[in-house]
């Protein structure tokens, strides 16, 4: 029966009658009244049942299932309105539907049930001999056809026929059934004493109608002799409980057989057989079971009538279209911990999708509905649904169910979920406690209830504490001082109408636990206060809406019924009654009264506030005490009579622990889970459930399966390791506590469980002719847990497009996957149905091949390759392995070809892996990426072309599987070669097969395979050339374990000879003997053994002489190292010729020879004499390193040498061609490196060094020469670093040319420098020369033209490749080079030219009245200047006073005759041309006078100073230059010299400093006698036409700074005016 019974009634664990509809009641009863009749009854009006069935004529046509073919048939009064069912009134069934076993009017109303009758192998309801049975199927068969193909007319003549023979037959079967029971019976009088007789059944099976998830059981008693054998049927398929662990369950003792199912759900739906076979005969009995669900939902196997109205949104109408719904990627078993977030999810697929149309989506934990709550959250996204456990708690765990409900039907899909303890707070503390729980809340106490932890952390838990906390407050609060064991407690104390949450906690020895999840929030309050509120909302006010009964005065309430203790225990009791009939309409409430047992003292416990409720705890009893209770009523108008006394209760915990449960038993699931079940504890009262725990053998340490209790007796324990051996044991708990562990079961090993394989699939033709076909197909996709052992093919003949009967094409089961059918008929159409076998049975069948039409191929190219297989995968490689065709065409195979395609591409992505055809029936494809998933496919090819490719394989995922080894190729110390390869993901029924060029080797004549655990070695028993190949070994029962190994003729030759040095031994050396020399001019001989034990013998040998230990030869052999060395103090003529030494360890030898003779021995000899000379040298002072040169960045030359052994005493004395030098004093010997230093070399410095190293203990000397090519090579150093240090080559405008340098940090005058002008040497001229300034090397190219453009560089010679500076002068930079050169030289011609003073003029001028005063300066400049003399800035015009002359146009003279004070102030001489205009000043002081001294001429000394009454010339030339009168200087009698006034002299510093700063800016010329008119240009406040750029040469001034002159020399500062020229 499928879907009779709505889904959400197949949650509730209690059904109520009133549920039910009124066709349903009547449905029952009916079926009520039908199965009382007699099973006899039922036989004999099966008969008419299937002739009616057999000759309807509604047009009807009955299916006949393929062998075991039920024909349905029912009660008499029902037969008819069931046949007469019309198909177009049935509304369309769902894709899982099942027929329906209820029977209906024309009306659709239920009239009853139709109980299918199955074909029995002796007792059978018609009667029928097997040969009649067939001729009745055959005729049933044919009718089917003729209805659809033939006229009406024809079919009324076969239904005539078909019954006057079934009549005719049927009577002649009833007189011969009759004639055999009466000849039995009478064998059986004349043979009284034959104990012997065919089965008999005693007490048949009853059918059974059942809710889903109950559990039904079948009994039946058989009789006979021999004891026969009872096998139970499923619609006439054998029942196997190990094909279903834990479904099923058989039974059998003393002759009481029974089959348990649990669980029932709808396939359950079936009709049973039970059949009993012993040697006299078989007898079988039916039995019927119906699954049905709680009403409230549209069953969905019930037609119904089509609804003529659409759905809200106008898309579809309740069965317009039909969903199709599938749920994929769903989740699995999953396990979390309490605390974490856990999501499940999965993918839902519809179709049609509809854009609009969304489906129900509901969650289910353990059949219960889950809400949307802060524990759980829910989403969908329209393809997906996903429930997110925010926080886990234990609480959590079960079964969760994802159901997906559309208007057609709905998809459910499951999974469980563990929930473990989180990691306790305190080491051995339990686990927390679960489901915590409030009942039997009043206004001021509510009874707290949960379940005890599967977890006690190691010791038993001493009991629990419960803590409160109201809710709005975040304050918990311990309700018991002391722990309680019991899992119940009341919690007393509460404030009426406050709402509280409740927690607990578990303790043992070791501490507190965490505490549960806090409880559903509960209200204190009298519960008839909270029955009465209605929880019905006013939809415009959210309020809550309480109504109340109307009260009527005067009537006294009667007794209370039904007092009774529904709870007791040491702490409180539980007392509840229902209210008195004759209370009026005033509402009543109560008084409790107690007496203790045995007096007659009553004693009201409520006195102050009466109860409301009809149920009330009390406390506060004397436990081990035996009290009565009553009850009275009372309202306004008093209080009534008390209830009837309850029996004497005696206060303690009536509850006891329950006992353990009875046996367990373990049987195997997957590989990683086995199902458990037990017998349930005995006399286990208010039973909460079971834990369950398993432990791996041999450990003894148990570990929870599950954290959340289970009710039922069987259990799917997850998360086992797979391969190892668990024993599981079960405990039982209710409040009272948890039971003593049950016995602990058998060890089962954790792996899956056997199972029939699947079907196969992929049908195809290899080959066909006349009369057979050749089929091949491909192997199921899971076998069952063991290997296949055979397939058996079915075909069956398709006439007109309807299939006929299924023929069994084999009896005995082939192993190869391909079959010749033979017997058919040529250009007939045949389809065909394979099923595998293996230990457990024979699978289902395959789906029917494709329609094939038998006839003989004819075409030239061969057929398609079949068995196509994918072995070695990795993540770039695999080996396809394939069967060549069995239809070869006109020629035979010669080749095949290998295709490929990503298993998601088109068809035409197909492409070729191999351009040339290949021979073999394998191939190693390595063009793959890691990652992608192919598809492959093989085609043969003859003479005659390629042709039809093989089917293609399953998609292929490229990639290395985690633990995936190789075959590894060893030869053991005797040389035996041999194939190693390990698995660890063995499985019991795994097995290692070892191939070659993948073929199975069977023949141990040249391998010899041994296995041993995860473990398998092939030893090749003579290596030869016929052992080349490709050898393979392949893990039977594994995900694909395998490897191979290519044995090459190199591989052979490497493999004989490693075989070779393993037989006959050789001690590996790391190092051949070798000699080398050590300190005093020692000679060693060693060599070191890689491999050598502690009992190794060493001979050592000379010209075919043994040495012994002894004063000349010193022999060592360290053992640890393997090092073996012998050692000479010195080597003397005699010891030429050959050393060996010989090593033997065991049977392992070796040895090694050093040849010393000729000019090696003779070298070796020499070096050691040297070497122990140097040692006795070392003795003293020595030179670590000798004497050496080093360069420097700077050019400077070190010579330096490492000294070693020295002390204070020790001296270094430098030598130059013999004669001593001075080193460095501030060396100290504690550096041990002695330097000296030449800081400008030249070739002067040439020459041999020497230094000498002395003290007490001896002395060292070294030497360098430094002259010729030694100097050369030092010079050639010195020249690399000045070129090194060079700068580019950069251009610069002058006002004769262009100008190219480069400078260097380091001159030295024999370096060798080309000039190069497009790659040629430049021949220099007047014109274009070179030279060098300080550290600058300068190209001056004057008047430069049109031919001086291009390439210049400099090449600097240092003796081996040199250096170049280049740079480009032509394009632009020619063109601004050339522009500054014009600029300059205008600038330069106008600042020769331009008007110029030249000294001779004084700052300051004091002079005393009535004397006359002369000077006298030079001017310059071309034309000649004029000049004009002022007066306080006023011209002055030549009189008798003042006297003005220019005289050879180069010195201009000015005369006061006779000074008077009018004469002080400020003069000056203004000289201009037209290249400039140049002025100079002095200040005139006149002072009274002091008697006439006649005219005073002044002379001024090389500073301009004035000098007075000079009685002789100046004596220098300088001075000469500098006098004021010129020639008559020797006039003068005295000199005065006259002193500036300090005021002007620091105003005259600072100008000349900042006039120096504006120079520094101008650019430098090299002309150093042009830079004085430019500064006095600039300080005389002349105006110049251009100020010349000077070079860094004419930027050097020859005079001497004032600062500089001697103290003594009476002098004052001048102006800068008065500079030379």
């Amino acid at each position: 029966m499928s879907g009779s019974t709505p889904f959400y009634q197949k949650h509730h664990r209690h059904y109520d009658r009133g549920y039910r509809s009124k066709e349903l009641e009547s449905a029952v009863s009916q079926y009520q009244s039908s199965s009382s009749s007699s099973y006899a009854a039922r036989r004999s009006s099966s008969r008419a049942s299937a002739s009616a069935a057999l000759s309807a004529s509604s047009g009807h046509v009955v299916a006949l299932h393929e062998r075991t073919t039920p024909i349905p048939c029912s009660y008499t009064r029902l037969s008819s309105s069931y046949s007469g069912l019309e198909e177009s009134r049935l509304s369309p069934m769902p894709k899982r539907a099942k027929p329906t076993y209820l029977a209906m009017d024309k009306e659709n109303q239920i009239i009853g049930y139709v109980v299918p009758i199955f074909r029995g192998s002796q007792e059978y309801a018609s009667g029928f001999s097997d040969t009649e049975e067939a001729r009745v199927k055959e005729s049933a068969g044919y009718m089917a056809r003729r209805n659809l193909f033939t006229s009406g007319l024809e079919m009324e003549r076969t239904e005539q026929t078909s019954r006057k023979v079934s009549m005719r037959e049927s009577a002649e079967r009833i007189s011969l059934s009759k004639r055999i029971y009466e000849n039995e019976e009478h064998h059986k009088r004349m043979n009284k004493d034959s104990l012997m007789h065919a089965p008999e059944f005693v007490i048949k099976p009853r059918s059974h109608t059942v809710w889903e998830k109950q559990c039904v059981r079948l009994h039946c008693t058989v009789s006979g002799w021999p004891d026969p054998r009872v096998v139970w049927y499923k619609n006439n398929v054998t029942i196997d409980p190990m094909a279903h662990p834990g479904k099923y369950k058989l039974e059998s003792s003393y002759n009481v057989h029974s089959l348990e199912i649990n669980r029932c759900d709808f396939d359950d739906t079936a009709q049973y057989r039970v059949s009993a076979m012993n040697s006299k005969g078989e007898l079988s009995s039916f039995a019927s079971i119906v699954v049905k669900r709680f009403k409230g939902e549209v069953e969905e196997a019930l037609p119904m009538p089509r609804p003529r109205s659409t759905d809200k949104d106008g898309l579809i109408s309740e069965y317009g279209i039909t969903f199709d719904t599938h749920i994929v990627d769903g989740f699995g078993v999953s396990f979390g911990r309490e605390g974490e977030t856990m999501s499940l999810g999965a993918t839902v697929i519809i179709s049609p999708n509809l854009a609009r149309y969304q489906p129900e989506v509901q969650w289910y934990r353990d059949d219960v509905l889950l809400q949307p709550s802060k524990w759980c959250h829910m989403h969908w996204s329209g393809d997906k649904a996903t429930l997110t456990l925010t926080h886990l708690n234990k609480e959590d765990e079960g079964l969760y169910t994802l159901r997906i409900t559309t208007k057609s039907k709905y998809e459910t899909y499951s999974a469980y979920v563990f929930v473990r303890d989180a990691d306790a707070e305190v080491e051995g503390a339990p686990g927390a406690p679960l489901d915590v729980k409030c009942q039997d809340a009043n206004k001021d106490y509510v009874i707290v209830t949960w379940k005890q932890p599967a977890v006690d952390g190691g010791s038993s838990i001493l009991g629990y504490f419960v803590d409160r906390c109201e809710v709005g407050t975040t304050h918990w609060s311990q309700c018991n001082d002391t722990p309680i064991k019991f899992a119940r407690f009341p919690v007393t104390g509460l404030v009426e109408g406050r709402s509280y949450t409740f927690r607990v906690r578990a303790v043992n020895k070791s501490g507190m636990s965490r505490p549960s999840r806090v409880s559903e929030v509960v209200a204190a309050m009298d519960p008839a206060d909270r029955a009465r509120m209605r929880g019905t909302s006013a939809p415009w006010t959210g309020q809550i809406i309480v109504t109340e009964e109307e009260p009527a005065e005067g009537v006294v309430p009667g007794k209370p019924k039904e007092l009774e203790v529904t709870e007791a225990t040491k702490n409180y009791v539980v007392l509840s009654w229902k209210p008195p009939g004759e209370r009026g309409h005033e509402g009543i409430m109560y008084y409790v009264e107690k007496c203790v047992s045995g007096t007659d003292s009553w004693q009201r416990v409520n006195t102050e506030i009466p109860v409301k409720s009809p149920r009330f705890a009390l406390f506060d009893l004397a436990e081990g005490k035996a009290y009565s209770f009553r009850v009275r009523c009372c309202n306004s108008a008093g209080v009534g009579e008390p209830s009837e006394a309850t029996e004497a209760t005696t206060v303690g915990d009536k509850l006891d622990i329950p006992s353990a449960p009875g046996r367990v038993v373990p049987t195997r699931n997957t590989d990683t889970s086995v199902v458990v079940s037990w017998e349930a504890s005995r006399h286990a009262k208010e039973l909460v459930g079971y834990y369950i725990e398993a432990s791996i053998v041999g450990s003894n340490k148990f570990e929870p399966c599950n954290n959340k209790p289970v009710k039922g007796t069987r259990f799917i324990c997850h998360g086992l390791a797979t391969g190892e051996s668990y024993v599981f044991r079960v405990k039982a708990l209710n409040a009272a506590g948890l039971s003593e562990c049950s016995q602990e079961s058998e060890a089962i090993e954790v792996k899956a469980a056997i199972a029939s394989p699947t079907p196969p699939y992929g049908i195809s033709v290899l080959e066909c002719v006349r009369d057979s076909m050749v089929l091949a197909w491909k192997q199921p996709t899971f076998i069952g847990g063991a290997d296949i052992t055979g397939y058996f093919v079915d075909y069956r003949e398709v006439i007109n497009g309807v299939p006929g009967t299924w023929h069994e094409a084999n009896v005995k089961s082939v192993s190869d996957r391909a079959y010749r059918v033979s017997d058919l008929k040529e250009n007939r159409k045949y389809q065909f149905q394979v099923r595998a076998a293996n230990m457990a049975g024979v699978g289902i069948p395959s789906l029917p091949s494709g329609t094939f039409v038998c006839e003989e191929w004819t075409i030239a190219v061969p057929g398609p390759p079949h068995d196509l297989q994918v072995t070695e995968v990795r993540a770039n490689t695999l080996v396809l392995l394939y069967k060549p065709p069995v239809y070869q065409g006109r020629d035979p195979v010669n080749g095949f070809y290998i295709d490929i395609k990503e298993a998601d591409a088109e068809e035409e992505a197909w492409r070729g892996v191999n351009e040339k055809a290949i021979l073999t029936n394998y191939m190693k494809i390595k063009i793959l990426k890691e990652g992608e998933t192919y598809v492959f496919r093989v085609r043969a090819q003859n003479k005659a072309g390629v042709g039809k490719a093989s089917e293609p394989t399953e998609p292929v995922l490229a990639e290395t599987k985690p633990g995936t080894t190789e075959i590894v190729v060893d030869v053991d110390d005797d040389g035996v070669i041999s194939m190693n390869f390990a698995c660890s993901n063995l499985t019991p029924d795994s097995k290692f097969v070892w191939s070659k060029n993948y073929e199975e080797i069977t023949d141990d004549t040249r391998i010899t395979v041994a296995t041993s655990g995860g473990k398998s070695k092939a030893t090749f028993n003579m290596l030869a050339e016929d052992d080349i190949g490709i050898y393979s070994c392949a893990v039977t029962h594994t995900d694909g374990a395998c490897s191979s190994y290519t044995l090459s003729a190199e591989e052979l030759k490497k493999l004989l000879e490693l075989s070779h040095d393993h037989k006959f031994p050789v001690i590996p050396l790391k190092t051949e003997l070798a000699v080398e020399l050590q300190e005093k001019g020692r000679i060693r001989f060693w060599l070191q053994a890689e491999k050598i034990s502690a009992n190794g013998k060493i001979e050592y040998v000379f010209n075919d002489n043994s040495l012994s230990q002894g004063e000349k030869y010193k022999m060592n052999f360290n053992k640890d190292t393997g090092v073996i060395e012998m050692i000479m103090e010195s080597l003397l003529p005699e010891d030429e010729g050959t050393f060996t030494f010989q090593l033997q360890d065991g049977k392992a030898t070796n040895q090694s020879s050093l040849v010393l003779i000729g000019d090696v021995f003779k070298g070796l000899q020499k070096e050691s004499a040297f070497m122990r000379k140097e040692w006795h040298r070392k003795q003293g002072p020595h030179f670590v390193e000798y004497l050496s040169y080093e360069v420097t960045p700077e050019c400077c030359v070190i010579l330096k040498c490492k000294v070693g052994n020295i002390k204070k005493e020790t001296v270094a004395l430098w030598y130059k061609d013999g004669r001593e030098v001075k080193g460095d004093e501030k060396l100290t010997f504690t550096e041990g490196v002695l330097k000296l230093e030449i800081a400008q070399i030249s070739k002067k410095d040439a020459g041999v060094y020497e230094i000498v190293l002395k003290d007490d203990r001896g002395q060292d000397t070294s030497t360098l020469n430094l002259t010729e090519q030694g100097f050369r090579d030092l010079m050639n150093e010195v020249f690399s670093n000045i070129a090194n240090s060079s700068t580019a080559l950069k251009i610069q405008s002058t006002d004769e040319g262009i100008r190219l340098y480069s400078f260097v940090s380091y001159y030295n005058e024999a370096l060798q420098v080309t000039w190069h002008h497009k790659d040629s040497a430049i021949a220099f001229t007047d014109r274009i020369k070179s030279g060098v300034v300080g550290e600058q090397l300068w190209l001056q190219i004057t008047e430069p033209t049109e031919k001086d453009k291009g390439k210049y560089a400099i090449e600097f010679h240092d003796g081996k490749g040199g250096l170049k500076r280049t740079v480009e002068l032509s394009g632009q930079a020619f063109d601004d080079a050339y522009a500054e050169f014009q600029r300059l030289k205008a600038a330069a011609i106008a600042e020769r030219n331009r008007a110029r003073v030249a000294g001779g003029l004084p700052d300051v001028v004091t002079i005393q009245e009535l004397k006359a005063l002369n000077l006298t300066c030079n001017i310059s400049g071309e034309p000649l200047p004029e000049v004009v003399w002022l007066k306080n800035e006023r011209e002055i015009v030549s009189d008798g006073h003042y006297v003005m002359k220019l005289e050879a146009g180069k010195y201009a003279s000015f005369t006061i005759t006779t000074v008077n004070t009018a004469d002080s102030g400020k003069y000056s001489i203004l000289v201009k041309n037209k290249y400039g205009t140049e002025s100079a000043d002095f200040t005139l002081v006149v002072t009274e006078g002091k008697g006439d001294l006649g005219v005073t001429s002044y002379l001024t000394d090389a500073d301009g100073n004035v000098i007075i009454g000079c009685k002789s010339r100046p004596t220098t030339p300088t001075e000469r230059r500098k006098s004021v009168t010129g020639k008559k200087m020797q006039k003068r009698k005295d000199s005065v010299i006259l002193q500036k006034p300090p005021e002007e002299k620091e105003g005259k510093k600072k100008e000349e400093k900042k006039m120096e700063d504006k120079t520094d800016a101008l650019p430098k010329t090299t002309d150093k006698k042009k830079a004085a008119p430019a500064v006095a240009s600039r300080v005389g406040k002349q105006e110049t036409l251009q100020q010349p750029t000077t070079t860094a040469d004419e930027a050097k001034p020859d005079d001497v700074p004032t600062s500089e002159k001697p103290a003594e020399k009476p002098q004052i500062n001048k102006g800068k005016n008065d500079q030379d020229e």
